[in-house]
């Protein structure tokens, strides 16, 4: 288990890349930007932390669209020693879910490290200039659903689509280490 730092590194500019996805697409950082921002989420399909919120990834991914917020999901964990995290899994996790956002497959994990991230499920949030704004968690349900908690990420979110700048007061998110190569 890994949590982030609790710091928000504010205005860090948002990484580029290049990545497939399971629609068989190739899909670009600039290509996924709502006129507001971007949310982009690390996360994988074994993890216990993003089974407990993955039905509201896609409930706030889908709500975001409409304040201009654009979303990305990303798996890098590798698939060796976590066969579920392959990328046919992977496929079949987003069509199941019926996933509102790309979901990216970073085999060579470069992406990850330049974001930074260390653990599933890990958000960035960016304003429409692709400066970070929020770097917290989605609730806090931990390993298990708790269906009423407070939408941290959302409305950290609603507040940079508005504004351009999210909320100084943030909560780490916590969850399964990326697992490196």
């Amino acid at each position: 288990m890994a949590a982030t730092p609790p710091v928000c590194d504010f205005d860090a500019p948002a990484p580029d890349f290049d990545l497939p996805a399971t629609d068989g697409r190739r899909y670009r950082r600039d290509s996924l930007v709502g006129p507001k921002g971007l949310l982009v989420m690390f996360i994988c399909n074994h993890c216990p932390f993003v089974k407990a919120v993955l039905d509201k990834m896609v409930r706030d991914a889908n709500e975001l669209k409409s304040h201009g917020i654009g979303s990305v999901a990303i798996s890098s964990n590798d698939p060796k020693d976590y066969p579920d995290d392959s990328f046919d899994n992977m496929k079949a996790l987003a069509k199941r879910m019926r996933f509102p956002f790309p979901y990216l497959w970073d085999e060579t994990q470069e992406v990850a490290k330049a974001y930074g991230a260390v653990c599933t499920p890990d958000f960035f949030g960016y304003n429409a200039k692709l400066q970070l704004q929020y770097r917290g968690r989605l609730d806090d349900s931990g390993r298990s659903p708790k269906p009423n908690a407070p939408r941290e990420l959302f409305d950290a979110m609603v507040q940079v689509a508005r504004t351009g700048q999210g909320p100084r007061e943030q909560t780490a998110s916590i969850g399964c280490s990326i697992k490196w190569r």
